[in-house]
């Protein structure tokens, strides 16, 4: 082997250990890019799960208040509307009745607010069968129970089941 050849040799050499030394300390600089990385990832997870956390204290807190202001507004909600159709104890249907008859009378729902089942599947075949004619007899009706007075209707209608007029 020649001299010239022997020296390329040595360099070839000498390139190939630096390329290898340099890719050694590569790959450590990646492996510590690597755990820094991974380290960071760790933090932000954690940091991430604590801020759901929060969030989902957050919204369960505001679940329940939204719940708690619902349930007062339906019973003052229940509480007006038993003031205005029959006083405190619902027991007087007369407001109610009057009104469901003369406005929607042909469904018979009157009938049915007034527990008179049999007669409300009769006024609503009726409506069905007349095209709506017999719409008349409620609101009739209506107006019957809306001029009676407290005492009259509840002992009528409530008391003495008096199904029609």
């Amino acid at each position: 082997m020649s001299e010239e050849n022997k020296d390329l040799g040595d360099k070839a050499e000498d390139a190939f250990d630096a390329a290898k030394d340099k890719a050694k300390d590569l790959g450590e600089n990646a492996s510590e890019k690597f755990e820094e990385a991974k380290e960071s990832a760790k933090e932000f997870a954690g940091e991430a799960k604590e801020k759901a956390s929060e969030f989902a204290e957050d919204a369960k807190e505001a679940a329940s208040e939204f719940a708690e202001e619902a349930k007062k507004t339906a019973n003052d909600f229940a509480d007006s509307a038993k003031e205005a159709f029959g006083g405190e104890g619902g027991e007087n249907k007369k407001v109610l009745a009057g009104l469901l008859a003369i406005l929607i009378g042909s469904l018979g729902i009157h009938k049915f607010i007034l527990g008179y089942t049999k007669e409300g599947i009769i006024q609503i075949i009726a409506s069905v069968v007349t095209c709506g004619i017999a719409g008349i007899v409620p609101f009739i009706e209506g107006i019957i129970y809306l001029t009676k007075s407290d005492e009259e209707f509840y002992n009528t209608y409530q008391v003495g089941k008096k199904p029609w007029f």
